[in-house]
């Protein structure tokens, strides 16, 4: 069995018709492995498959996806492993002391005054 087989016996199984271009979500993978982590290769494929079907996106517009995951795979500045900064926790200040008996906030929880 090669790849073309598997994609078709796939597709079969999931109940999908489409076309794949399996070397441009290999190259994605690859760069999201290489670029990222390993372990981003198949989570950028996943995400990139979601994307296209969702935009039902026509083989020009899921190449302009894949370009734009390529991009940013290309230009990620961080070592694998690394912690994203967004992510790391900030002391929280402590403020036990300070009234909050009058603030108001919206529907959303949004603190909009005091």
């Amino acid at each position: 069995m090669n790849l073309h087989d598997w994609i078709d016996e796939l597709s079969d199984v999931l109940d999908v018709e489409t076309e794949v271009d399996e070397g441009l979500v290999l190259d994605v993978a690859r760069v999201a492995a290489h670029q990222v982590q390993k372990t981003a290769a198949p989570i950028t494929a996943y995400l990139l498959g979601v994307a296209v079907g969702t935009a039902e996106a026509d083989p020009a517009r899921a190449e302009a996806l894949a370009d734009r995951v390529h991009t940013l795979a290309e230009a990620w500045d961080r070592p694998p492993g690394a912690v994203d900064p967004d992510d790391i926790d900030d002391p929280v200040p402590d403020d036990s002391r300070v009234d909050h008996s009058r603030d108001e906030y919206d529907e959303d929880g949004t603190h909009v005054g005091s």
